[in-house]
């Protein structure tokens, strides 16, 4: 594990952001209700969890980063749930969110969907990841239960993850549906805490279910591209993007400002169990979607292995 850094983000009160919350939404949907409540028991169906809850000693870890993977991956940056568990001070936390996968582990590139319980002293890793990867027999989305087929807690190049004790409590529930502006889900709720907070970074993260309707989706492909990816433009040629059904489980980690980290301040990656996942984009059913989401602020940050050299490319 390479240098990390740390900063204490500003933690409203629960109460304060459901109504930031819902203001903020509610210039993009049609219908929104944010409210506090006790975080639903995370272990039953749909989400599968091996924890029940989100809540206990929040905090966010945004690992290398973007400028690992374009213009040219580094293959070199591999990563472990585990040590990053004990880097961010937190043995045995339950860790949810994005990243990409172990190149070292699967032979090939491939979205990883995070939620791990890390290792305790007296407790052996429980990895509930999912890989989203292109099936090469027909280009279609291959979604699989990770420990299915591999053993370890591995990932590569870049991650942004959302870690707790893992533990009921109070949680932000947010619903919204019919979708009228034109930011996604994430964005709007990542812009409205930015425009009200200013300069107070917020972090959060969460899990939510796009209940109804379509989303875009995109898959890495298989082989990382020897030419140098140096636009957006280069990135998305290079990605594959799909339509995909609702229900799907959503794994998110958003901060509402970069105060200096070279962050991603938003990152989202879905499971299904129809055979469907990826990176999220949008949803592609304005008139229908439906989100429902359960979400906690994060007291600190921790900046795992920063890229020496960086840019903005890729980072949607």
């Amino acid at each position: 594990m390479q240098e990390t850094e740390s900063f204490a983000f500003h933690v409203p009160g629960l109460e304060e952001l459901a109504k930031v919350l819902q203001a903020g939404l509610k210039r993009n949907y049609a219908d929104v209700q944010v409210s506090v409540i006790e975080c639903p028991d995370l272990t039953q169906k749909p989400f599968g969890f091996p924890v029940k809850g989100i809540c206990g000693k929040a905090r966010i870890a945004d690992v290398g980063g973007v400028p690992h993977l374009v213009p040219l991956a580094r293959l070199d940056k591999i990563y472990n749930i585990n040590t990053v568990a004990k880097e961010i001070e937190l043995p045995g936390a339950y860790i949810l969110g994005a990243g990409a996968v172990s190149h070292r582990t699967l032979g090939e590139n491939a979205e990883l969907i995070l939620s791990v319980q890390a290792e305790s002293e007296h407790k052996a890793a429980v990895n509930g990841s999912y890989v989203a990867r292109i099936s090469p027999e027909d280009g279609a989305c291959l979604l699989e239960k990770y420990r299915d087929k591999y053993a370890d807690c591995d990932f590569g190049l870049l991650s942004n993850l959302y870690a707790s004790e893992g533990k009921p409590g109070k949680v932000i529930q947010v619903s919204a549906s019919r979708r009228t502006g034109k930011d996604n889900f994430v964005s709007c709720m990542r812009k409205s805490l930015g425009s009200y907070y200013g300069d107070k970074p917020i972090g959060m993260g969460g899990t939510f279910i796009i209940q109804e309707g379509k989303a875009k989706l995109h898959i890495m492909p298989p082989e990382f591209s020897t030419c140098p990816l140096n636009t957006d433009e280069d990135v998305n040629s290079w990605l594959k993007f799909y339509e995909m059904k609702a229900p799907l489980i959503c794994q998110s980690v958003l901060v509402s400002r970069d105060p200096g980290f070279d962050l991603r301040l938003e990152h989202t990656h879905c499971f299904s169990h129809h055979g469907e996942g990826g990176h999220y984009h949008t949803d592609t059913t304005p008139e229908t979607v439906r989100y429902l989401g359960y979400f906690h602020p994060a007291e600190m940050l921790y900046r795992i292995d920063k890229p020496k050299e960086t840019h903005l490319v890729g980072r949607d």
